[in-house]
């Protein structure tokens, strides 16, 4: 995503874990309750914890550039109750994947589509490399939105498809988004104007199609956008990323999962 392509949708995140702000930060981090996190309306009313996640998508969910425990890991030891209930976390998400790449997956006889039908949970984060930062677009807007369409056929049918893969099962969808397809926080702001204003109408392309499908599909949606720069996004989001401006750090995912969590919990219990 950005500069270096993002390499691992929605991934199945459920998870804990408050953040803290880390130095350099220039307001508040945004508090996990107070944001808008929302599941879609046709979600259904009530369902079990799920005892098996599958995460799939690019290089956020896989954790790149972290070092450390990424989001649909953290969300299954959220879930895991000592003694009385394990939960699994099988991550599938790869860094680079697109929209494409994570269909493709869904619709070969692999062991990640066996996965998927056994599972309880899914959670998808795709997207951002549909997008990916070319030199040759450079900041115009207009080169890369020629992909939004494919990437809106792309989503439906990944949602589609774990449905089948599931067939007779009921499956939570949890689709996230981005807090910045391209680079985020001050490593954008050091791109010049131009590349922030471009990221920013470019992210909101992205989350809009992501919004969009969750809510025509009945799965949930984590705005991790507001996760990361607040309800109205106007926190700065440089200490949850990591050195390479484009991954998130451990804090970070510990504040995707936490978001997450939030949604998680208001579509199991609404």
């Amino acid at each position: 995503m950005g500069v270096s392509p993002r390499a691992t949708l929605l991934a199945c995140a459920i998870m804990i874990a408050g953040c803290s702000n880390g130095p350099g930060s220039a307001r508040p981090s945004p508090e996990v309750p107070g944001h808008e996190v929302t599941s879609s309306p046709q979600a259904a009313p009530t369902r079990a914890v799920p005892r098996s996640v599958v995460a799939l998508g690019d290089s956020v969910p896989e954790g790149a550039g972290c070092g450390c425990d990424p989001y649909p890991e953290l969300t299954a030891k959220a879930l895991t109750v000592p003694g009385t209930r394990h939960v699994a976390a099988t991550n599938e998400a790869v860094g680079g994947y697109t929209s494409s790449d994570v269909l493709a997956q869904l619709r070969a006889k692999s062991k990640v589509a066996a996965n998927v039908a056994k599972a309880d949970a899914v959670d998808v984060e795709v997207g951002a490399n549909d997008v990916s930062f070319d030199r040759s677009c450079g900041t115009s807007t207009a080169c890369y939105e020629k992909q939004i369409p494919k990437l809106e056929h792309n989503l439906s049918a990944i949602v589609s498809r774990v449905h089948e893969l599931t067939e007779g099962r009921e499956v939570l969808v949890v689709l996230l988004d981005y807090w910045s397809v391209w680079l985020g926080g001050r490593y954008a702001k050091e791109q010049g104007s131009a590349y922030v204003h471009a990221a920013s109408e470019m992210t909101d392309e992205v989350n809009g199609i992501i919004r969009k499908t969750a809510s025509a599909t009945g799965s949930a949606y984590v705005d991790l956008r507001a996760a990361f720069k607040g309800p109205d996004y106007a926190y700065d989001e440089t200490h949850y990323l990591s050195g390479d401006g484009d991954h998130p750090n451990a804090a970070g995912h510990q504040q995707i999962s936490a978001a997450t969590v939030n949604v998680i919990d208001k579509t199991l219990h609404p």
